[in-house]
């Protein structure tokens, strides 16, 4: 199939790229969801894993748990903040992107898209899964949080205070 052609069922003709296997304890994680959140849960881990393959200085991922929910942690090259997935039988029609809420990351994004997201304190953006993850919004705070060490490294070494910003 041609580049930039679709065929009946709309796919285009370019695959994705194959994802690392999901580590045992993370799947069953995933597992012990309903159907819907499972699979938003995992489109929000391949929005992850893809954001942070196309970021500079980001490096791998390691996949783990932290706290019971999947963690995604740039312990090899250290240049970001953990993002977290979250799904609770308290709230099943939302899933969550969650951030540590130490670093104003939550802050931001709310400045940043005001209308366009809905969150829960300093530490999560929330999401509704009958509807599509926002891919390019969520690709934004999700790259912002797996850079985020770099960015405060860089204004340190500038030798002025740690500021946030958000272009």
């Amino acid at each position: 199939m041609a580049e930039g052609r679709r065929d009946a069922a709309g796919r285009s003709g370019r695959r994705r790229a194959a994802l690392p296997a999901v580590p045992p304890e993370v799947a069953a994680v995933f597992a012990s969801c309903p159907p819907d959140a499972r699979r938003y849960l995992a489109a929000l881990r391949r929005l992850i894993l893809e954001t942070a393959a196309a970021t500079e200085g980001v490096g791998p991922l390691t996949e783990c748990l932290k706290w019971g929910e999947p963690a995604y942690l740039t312990a090899a090259t250290k240049s970001g903040s953990t993002v977290r997935l979250g799904w609770k039988a308290a709230d099943p029609a939302h899933c969550a992107l969650l951030f540590n809420c130490r670093t104003g990351l939550v802050d931001g994004f709310r400045q940043q898209f005001p209308g366009e997201l809905a969150f829960a304190g300093n530490r999560a953006i929330v999401l509704p899964i009958a509807t599509r993850p926002p891919a390019a919004v969520l690709g934004h705070c999700i790259a912002l949080a797996l850079t985020y060490h770099l960015d405060r490294r860089a204004v340190k070494g500038r030798g002025q205070g740690v500021t946030r910003t958000f272009p």
